[in-house]
């Protein structure tokens, strides 16, 4: 039924995602503050285990789009129409604490909680849901922050403050306590932008690795860091879906004029 639904719609999408198996697929989304459509009429698939790359000036619908695919753009208010669908399921009928268990987030500014240990942030998502194992919870510690590439740098400080790490090391917390949820897709709102290079380093290494096990979904402002992580690149302008595209073709011959400028820096 769900083949069928997508048969009989215009879904935005590289020629190489038609071999891929879809992870999400939106249809003819719009998002809105009160009557202002900050999002309109997008389509696009997202395909499973790859990173997908959202591009475009400051305050083209990014980060409002990326919040729309966990129905976090409700919890500020906002309200959305048309379809998405996770693993054929619409997610506007899904119990919106049980969709974002299996649609984590990172947001641009660390945030680990400044009163919990490196311990107890990792597992603070498990033990709101009740889970109180403490073996299992320290397997589980170990494995989020080994593959967030953290493990080896506060293994013997796990009882200290996550605010008392740097700031690259504390998106990494970040990106564990997500990981430690077992989440199947990860949005990325500019994870880097308030980072040091060697950090920034550190993450773009580390998405490498987590798209072997999830779907990501990444805003960036970085164009170049675009290039390097990303699969496939989606390209906003005022709130509409430019064009999306397999990344390399993007930045080296891109299907559309307004894309062209923007990525050589005619405007944004």
């Amino acid at each position: 039924m769900f083949e069928n639904q997508l048969n009989n719609i215009s879904i935005g999408q590289p020629d190489k995602i038609k071999d891929e198996k879809i992870k999400i697929s939106i249809n003819d989304l719009s998002s809105y503050f009160g009557k202002t459509k900050v999002i309109k009429n997008i389509s696009l698939n997202i395909p499973e285990k790859k990173v997908v790359a959202i591009i475009g000036p400051s305050g083209c619908g990014k980060s409002t789009f990326l919040r729309s695919l966990n129905r976090m753009h409700e919890v500020v208010g906002g309200t959305i129409t048309g379809s998405i669908y996770l693993d054929g399921e619409d997610i506007m009928k899904s119990d919106p604490v049980y969709l974002r268990r299996k649609v984590g987030m990172v947001f641009q500014k660390p945030n680990p909680f400044p009163t919990m240990s490196i311990f107890n942030n990792v597992v603070a998502g498990l033990k709101l849901n009740g889970f109180h194992n403490k073996k299992i919870l320290s397997e589980i510690v170990e494995k989020s922050l080994r593959q967030a590439a953290l493990w080896d740098e506060v293994k013997d400080i796990l009882h200290r403050s996550g605010a008392e790490i740097s700031g690259g090391q504390q998106q990494r917390l970040c990106i564990a306590r997500t990981i430690a949820i077992n989440p199947e897709v990860i949005l990325m709102d500019e994870p880097a932008s308030a980072l040091d290079p060697i950090s920034t380093t550190k993450i773009e290494e580390l998405i490498f690795e987590l798209k072997k096990e999830f779907t990501i979904v990444i805003v960036t402002h970085n164009m170049q860091q675009a290039a390097r992580v990303s699969d496939y690149t989606a390209f906003f302008y005022v709130g509409e879906l430019v064009e999306y595209s397999d990344t390399k073709k993007m930045f080296v011959a891109p299907g559309k004029k307004q894309t062209e400028d923007y990525i050589t820096g005619r405007f944004g």
